[in-house]
């Protein structure tokens, strides 16, 4: 596998867990939070495991030999910049703690919209798309793109469990960000910068 294979599994290796990761945590958020200690082994296990499996499983059908152009690979390093970028912005904003989804399993916190957070609601998610994205052009391979099509629906749902149990957690200050806050794309940003 050459350099840019080897880039795009990576960026796999690391992203594609995340949505299954959540989709064990959040559908049953309140048996978790009674059991702190046994969620995250659990959910970890699982997602990274089956995610891995099926990476070393089909990997000369993902990873297959295929030809890039000088523009693909720079769009696919772009897109893969970017997610790295919202993924640190969106740490420093949030904390480590908050980042990892400790304080949904406490079932404590308040609203964060400074930072990057006031300009949209799902950076991480953002720059996961952005990466997942970056990988499969990358990767460049017919069965990468069925899995990111795959991968991007499970998200979406995952956004969908999070932002009910922020509404619950949260209430009306959640809500009043959400009226204010864009979840995907900061058009408001982009507007003032025209």
């Amino acid at each position: 596998m050459n350099i840019l294979r080897w880039v795009a599994a990576i960026v796999f290796f690391f992203e594609l867990p995340n949505p299954v990761f959540w989709l064990i945590v959040h559908p049953q958020i309140g048996y978790w939070r009674g059991r702190l200690r046994l969620a995250y082994p659990t959910a970890l296990l699982t997602s990274w495991g089956l995610v891995t499996t099926c990476l070393v499983v089909f990997r000369r059908v993902l990873f297959m030999q295929t030809e890039r152009g000088d523009l693909q690979v720079g769009i696919g390093l772009l897109l893969i910049a970017l997610g790295i970028h919202l993924f640190a912005r969106a740490k420093r904003d949030l904390g480590a703690s908050r980042f990892i989804g400790k304080t949904e399993l406490l079932g404590g916190g308040e609203v964060v919209d400074s930072g990057i957070y006031a300009h949209v609601r799902n950076p991480r998610y953002v720059g996961m798309i952005a990466a997942v994205t970056g990988a499969c052009v990358l990767a460049a391979t017919p069965l990468m793109w069925e899995v990111c099509g795959v991968w991007f629906v499970l998200v979406l749902i995952v956004i969908g469990f999070e932002e009910r149990e922020l509404r619950g957690r949260l209430g009306a200050p959640y809500i009043e960000y959400c009226r204010r806050v864009p979840r995907f794309i900061p058009y408001r940003m982009l507007v003032r910068a025209k």
